[in-house]
């Protein structure tokens, strides 16, 4: 089971590496077609692409880092780094954001000739190849949040390939070029959308906040209906990374039932587990009245 998980493994972060690779090709030949073209949304495509071949590349790079084993200094050992990286791939995205709504300002006051069939054929060759670089993440995706988030980015470049395309059409039957500026602008506001929510998602897993799917007041209630369990309170959830929920509680029980602790904390383990995807649990189990406020 561990090797068929491993091989599965091997073979999504090979397609991985192909993905970087492929975007970084299509990075260079969509900007020898914006710059032969003078198009900025080509540009914009071109950047949008480029950041995610880094985002990909870093997101590999991060993943390794996290296989790294805990040691006295790092108990939880590098599991944050996948975060961390998203984190600085989500803050490089708002800036060629920002830039690209910079230079659509700064085209928009000396508008150029576009040249609307390289838009076209350029964009287009990009499509098929956003489609293909999507099929070969997709696979992955069902089992990992890094290659899933990699096969969103490249059905978005897809999506910005065919409002590139559209700008291109309208360039070539009714010379309208300020189409080009405007397809820029929707490009960057997407990815300051995308960004935005990323970086959200990774303050949130930074500072322990409760996952989004998670009620701490239903996690209290479920343990509280446990046999033998008197009362749950000083209930902390909190994620390591993008996968393991960690928890910690107060638990309180009859001093009868004493014996049979190990018990209860197995029962409340198991349930949180099945129930809540708590994949790591830490119970401080008080008897009567007593209560170690932490």
């Amino acid at each position: 089971m561990g090797h068929d998980h491993s091989h599965h493994e091997f073979v999504s972060t090979k397609k991985l590496y192909l993905a970087v690779f492929i975007n970084i090709i299509l990075t260079v030949f969509q900007v020898i077609g914006g710059l032969l073209s003078g198009s900025l949304s080509l540009l914009a495509d071109a950047l949008h692409n480029f950041s995610d071949a880094g985002a990909l590349g870093i997101a590999a790079i991060a993943a390794k880092i996290a296989k790294v084993p805990s040691n006295q200094r790092m108990t939880y050992g590098y599991k944050r780094a996948e975060i961390l990286g998203a984190l600085i791939n989500s803050i490089t995205l708002v800036m060629v954001g920002v830039y690209l709504l910079y230079e659509s300002i700064n085209r928009y006051f000396d508008q150029n000739i576009v040249d609307g069939w390289t838009v076209v054929w350029v964009a287009a060759i990009a499509l098929v190849i956003d489609i293909l670089t999507a099929l070969l993440t997709y696979s992955g995706s069902k089992d990992s949040v890094n290659i899933k988030a990699a096969f969103v980015h490249n059905v978005s470049d897809a999506a910005a390939s065919v409002v590139v395309i559209v700008s291109g059409i309208l360039i070539i039957n009714f010379q309208i070029y300020i189409v080009d500026l405007l397809a820029t602008v929707v490009i960057s506001f997407y990815v300051l959308y995308q960004s935005f929510i990323l970086i959200r998602q990774c303050i949130l897993v930074l500072m322990q906040s409760t996952p989004a799917h998670i009620n701490i007041d239903d996690i209290k209630k479920a343990v509280e209906d446990i046999s033998l369990v008197n009362e749950a309170h000083h209930i902390h959830v909190w994620q390591l990374d993008d996968k393991k929920i960690f928890m910690e509680g107060h638990i309180k029980i009859a001093a009868e039932n004493l014996p049979k602790i190990e018990i209860i904390k197995s029962q409340i383990r198991q349930f949180l587990k099945s129930k809540f995807s708590i994949t790591h649990t830490t119970l401080e189990i008080e008897v009567g009245d007593e209560c170690n406020n932490m």
